[in-house]
């Protein structure tokens, strides 16, 4: 069984319209809203095997934030400059690469390319918003084999998501 978690990252600023794209750090509402996340995920005992970030701040202070709730060492976090700016197929690509020591995943991107990864597994995901986390869960033995697998198990969250809807 593998598990995949799949991040958009959380709200970021536009303070500073003279930064770059992968220099725009998180906002206010993004730090409360990737905690808020984070404690969702830690109480419902998830756990991470390996975390995998863009290496655009934003995502990469999402996944930090992340990991701090859920235990996971920050410094063990995986930068992959391959999930900044690319396609769906292209993080298909990136996930299938993973090393099957790996039970469960936590990849932390950018939309369009988050959403559309996501619906291609459950069709019922048409949009992430920031922060939100898809968990989809495969009954297969190999990274490799997840671009044939259909999920076993599909979970949706967000932040704005009312309390009685928390997956």
């Amino acid at each position: 069984m593998k598990t995949l978690f799949l991040v958009r990252h959380a709200k970021s600023s536009w303070d500073d319209p003279a930064l770059a794209d992968a220099d725009r750090p998180l906002s206010a509402r993004g730090r409360r809203a990737a905690r808020r996340m984070g404690r969702r995920l830690a109480k419902a005992h998830e756990h991470q095997d390996l975390l995998v970030s863009s290496p655009a701040a934003r995502a990469l202070r999402t996944a930090r934030i992340l990991a701090r709730r859920l235990g996971y060492p920050r410094r063990t976090i995986v930068v992959n400059p391959h999930i900044y700016a690319c396609s769906a197929p292209q993080l298909l690509h990136t996930v299938q690469l993973l090393d099957d020591r790996y039970q469960t995943v936590m990849l932390v991107g950018h939309n369009p390319e988050i959403t559309v990864f996501a619906h291609g597994f459950c069709a019922q995901i048409t949009h992430m918003p920031t922060c939100a986390i898809a968990r989809l869960r495969f009954d297969i033995d190999s990274w490799g084999d997840i671009g044939t697998a259909t999920p076993v198990d599909a979970a949706f969250d967000y932040p704005k998501r009312p309390k009685r809807e928390h997956t």
